[in-house]
């Protein structure tokens, strides 16, 4: 018996050797890395039929305009509410508008860098080729400007649950909603007019479940057992997903201004109505007028 339990602590210890020299196994529990998942918006955004032309088009930052910090109760939190890279995303929802056929997005937040290896590319040239060096191709600019960021974040704005509970089993839930919204503008670099404007609000919801029981077995004898789960609806997915529909709602909002044009104006015009429908608000029932009361002549007393 003895030997055994010796050989199986023997096998416990080689499994755990093993386990960490082998740095591929991943723990329990841990999950290998995805390539973030387009959101529904996003797969509108990527099956736009194409345009007449590419629209050269720049974003220099898109920041958190709310300057908010995440919401605690207990203890001060310095993390903020939402993302600090918007602009990446505002990046990626302009590349994937029509699979790449709507916006040719040209490099403005890494500029200094730009700028810096290129400076470096001319004086290597010269240093070995010369005045015979033969000098760089000019940077691409752009015609649009894209202006905006995330300009609100509201926490707690409906909070609520249930619950109930019979004979020592019962459970409850609780559900809170934040919003967070999104301004994206467009902006002529000729002019420096506002060319179109949409703003865009996207809610986020955390739902937590709660079961639980507590029933005696025997005498002095308590049975207790918990059990609950909280589901987050992450805060940067949130944001993607209002950016992709601002970029979305640009397109849409600059093909009615004639800004741009669909290749096919028919089934531009027919994704533009589905548009505007969706988000047509329903109109108030005003009542009718009135007739128009006949004006009151002076008052005769008669004696």
């Amino acid at each position: 018996m003895r030997s055994l339990l010796n050989s199986l602590v023997g096998a416990v210890i080689l499994c755990a050797g093993l386990a960490a020299c082998a740095p591929w196994e991943r723990e329990l529990l841990a999950q290998a890395p995805v390539v973030t998942p387009p959101s529904p918006t996003d797969l509108n955004l990527e099956t736009l039929p194409p345009p007449t032309r590419r629209v050269d088009i720049a974003i220099y930052s898109f920041p958190d305009l709310t300057g908010q910090n995440k919401p605690n109760d207990n203890i001060a939190e310095y993390s903020r509410a939402v993302t600090q890279g918007g602009g990446a995303f505002v990046v990626d929802a302009l590349r994937r508008a029509g699979r790449g056929q709507w916006f040719s997005v040209v490099e403005r937040t890494g500029l200094a860098n730009l700028l810096q290896e290129r400076q470096l590319i001319r004086a290597t040239r010269q240093e070995f080729e010369g005045v015979e060096a033969k000098p760089l191709p000019p940077i691409r600019f752009a015609g649009l400007i894209v202006e905006g960021g995330i300009i609100g974040y509201d926490a707690n704005t409906v909070t609520g649950g249930a619950g109930a509970n019979l004979l020592g089993i019962g459970g409850d839930t609780k559900y809170r909603r934040d919003e967070v919204t999104v301004a994206m503008r467009i902006v002529s670099v000729q002019s420096g007019e506002v060319l179109n404007s949409v703003t865009v609000t996207k809610t986020i919801y955390s739902v937590a479940l709660n079961a639980n029981a507590y029933r005696y077995v025997a005498v002095a004898k308590l049975l207790q057992v918990e059990a609950g789960v909280t589901r987050n609806e992450p805060t940067q997915m949130a944001v993607r997903e209002a950016i992709d529909l601002a970029v979305y709602a640009t397109i849409m909002e600059g093909t009615r201004k004639k800004l741009w044009r669909f290749r096919d104006p028919v089934l531009g015009t027919r994704l533009v109505d589905a548009y505007l429908a969706r988000d047509k608000p329903t109109p108030l029932e005003v009542p009718a007028a009135e007739a128009p009361v006949a004006p009151v002549g002076p008052v005769v007393v008669k004696s």
